[in-house]
């Protein structure tokens, strides 16, 4: 990915090698770096401090079929520095909910996968 490696894993009591996140884990983490990035971005147009910054993420599996994920829960923590204004936190919360993974599960793009057996 753009010359980065990462490994990908499962956790070993799924026949795995826990050596990196699942898929699963990832997708999530995806959307809270992206939560993430434009709240940090946000700050420093706003000139505030960024220090303190950092999303964290759970989320729930559906019960019932297809697997996928049901839920996902993102906790923005922002600088503790100093509090924010209301008007400033409003427009963070309005900013975050425009980063492009959370518009691309909002509005899913048409997914084709291909399968090449040599």
């Amino acid at each position: 990915m753009g010359g980065h490696e990462l490994v990908v894993d499962q956790p070993a009591d799924t026949g795995g090698s826990d050596r990196g996140p699942t898929p699963v884990e990832l997708f999530v983490a995806s959307l809270a770096s992206c939560v993430a990035f434009y709240a940090g971005r946000f700050l420093d147009r706003q000139g505030l401090p960024r220090g303190g910054l950092g999303a964290a993420a759970d989320f729930e599996m559906a019960d019932d079929g297809p697997a996928r994920v049901a839920r996902v829960r993102i906790r923005l923590r922002a600088p503790t520095s100093e509090p924010l204004a209301q008007a400033p936190k409003e427009a963070l919360r309005t900013v975050v909910h425009h980063c492009t993974v959370h518009h691309s599960l909002l509005r899913p793009p048409e997914v084709s996968i291909d399968v090449d057996v040599t």
